[in-house]
Order: structure tokens, then sequence, then C-alpha cells
């Protein structure tokens, strides 16, 4: 079992910026890509970017592309997402995920393991 604590949401005002944190405990996730997603209320969860286990190649939702940065220290066991130039609707729970795949997917049905969320506010 692979368990995933996420930590750095909050409140920020429209422009700013955040950085997420994934730590990883329990079986070492080793080969495995790893995702962020997050959920807005009344709506689905939904992709935002994902990277190979060795952090060479990573994918980015249309929505945050230029604006966020996964990026991963596999010594640390951590996956951290920068966010910035936070927008309103940037607002929601933000998750982590780990596949076992070798390669980042997009579908939320491929993660084995998934973070509880943490908040993420943006007001305007």
């Amino acid at each position: 079992q692979v368990q995933l604590v996420e930590s750095g949401g909050g409140l920020v005002q429209a422009g700013g910026s955040l950085r997420l944190s994934c730590a990883a405990s329990g079986r070492t996730p080793s080969g495995y890509a790893m995702g962020w997603f997050r959920q807005a209320p009344g709506k689905e969860r939904e992709f935002i970017t994902s990277i190979t286990w060795a952090g060479g190649t990573s994918y980015y939702a249309d929505s945050v592309k230029g604006r966020f940065t996964i990026s991963r220290d596999n010594a640390k066991n951590m996956v951290y997402l920068q966010m910035n130039r936070l927008k309103p609707e940037d607002t929601a729970v933000y998750y982590c995920a780990a596949t076992s795949r070798g390669t980042p997917t997009t579908r939320m049905r491929d993660y084995d393991y998934w973070g509880q969320g943490t908040q993420v506010t943006v007001s305007s």
C-alpha cells in the first residue's frame, strides 16, 4: 500500500501562488507515475497534470498549462505542484495520485492510490 498525504493548500488572492506537496509513505512507489487532480464544488474530478517516475516527462491540462508546474523528488518520496497566477476558477480540492503505470495518464481509473485532498481557495 502507498499512502499519499497532500499539504500546502489555503486561501490566496487571484494572481497569487501556492505550492502543494504530496508525501508518499508505506510501500515506496518506485516506478510509479504521479498525478494531480482537482474537484470543484458540483463538478467532476478533473486531471491537472502528471509526471513520470524519472521526472523527465510531464503533461498538463490546457486550463493550467503555463501556470502550474509538477515536479518530484524521489529521494524524499515527494511530489510538488507549483501553482502561479491563480484564478478564482482554480478553487477546488486538489488530490495527489499514484499509478503503477510507468507512463503518466490523464484517466482517473488508471491511478491506484489517492490522497485525501487539500483545499485551495482563490479569491477574486
